[in-house]
This record gives C-alpha cells, structure tokens and sequence, in this order.
C-alpha cells in the first residue's frame, strides 16, 4: 500500500493511497465516472449544466452572437463544479480526464434524458469495482454527442 501526504482539507495527514487503476480508454473511465456522480442530486445539478451549456451554444449559432460561447463553460462546469464540491463532496473528474469526462457529461446527460441513468448507476455501484465497459448504446451516444 502506498501513502501519501495531505496538506489541506479533512483528510489532512499520512493517508493510504487509493490506488486508481490505469485508465486506457473510455470504456474503462465510465465506471470510474459514475460512481463519482453516485448521487442523485449532483447528476441533476450536471443535467441542467449541461443542458444550459448545450443551449447557449445552440443561442450563439442562431443568433451569431458569439459572445453567447463565452457562457457555455461558465454554465457546464460552473454547475457540475458545484455539484461536486458541495453536494457529492469528490474533486471532478475534468482535472484528471478532461476529454473522457467531457464524453461522460454527455452520455450521463443522455441517460439521464433516456431515463436510464439510475439504473446505471446501480448496475456500476453493484459490480464491486470491476470496470465494466458501459452497455453498446452508452457509448454510442456519447461519440454521438461529442461529434
């Protein structure tokens, strides 16, 4: 077991490091992923985020105002940010990964549209830590969002 020192925080002192395992594409981030939105009311908070992001830019490109850009990372991280400081209480995922939790945003965003995201959430928290890939049409919608 490996340690490392805290110096800010609750945690502060000689911890035990957690080791993650190593992340070599998308289908490995997911469970990872989910289980840092675990809880209900942050993956909310990312759902509106995400949806007031989506919409800015869809405001920018139909009025040609691209100021209206400006807004969209204010409104996507600025709430999934919050999320996870205030209500999830674990550090986000975009300063580690950010393209993969980009990707993740969408496909949790899409889910959470579809109405499946709940189960998923439950499908990874019971797996026990395995890194499963995410089922055929979560990846699928999220290469869908990003492109």
């Amino acid at each position: 077991m490996a340690w490392k020192r805290v110096t800010s925080g609750a945690r502060r002192g000689i911890v035990a490091a957690m080791a993650q395992p190593e992340l070599e594409s998308f289908e490995d981030f997911w469970p990872f992923y989910v289980r840092e939105h675990a809880n209900k009311t942050n993956r909310t908070i990312h759902f509106v985020g995400t949806t007031l992001a989506m919409a800015s830019v869809a405001a920018a490109l139909l009025t040609r105002r691209r100021a209206l850009l400006l807004a969209t990372p204010l409104l996507g991280y600025g709430f999934a940010w919050f999320g996870h400081f205030v209500v999830e209480k674990n550090r986000p995922a975009t300063f580690t990964h950010p393209a993969w939790s980009l990707r993740g945003d969408l496909v949790m965003w899409w889910k959470t549209l579809e109405g499946t995201m709940d189960a998923e959430v439950e499908r990874v928290l019971t797996s026990n830590g395995v890194h499963e890939a995410p089922p055929a049409g979560a990846a699928h919608h999220g290469s869908d969002a990003v492109n």
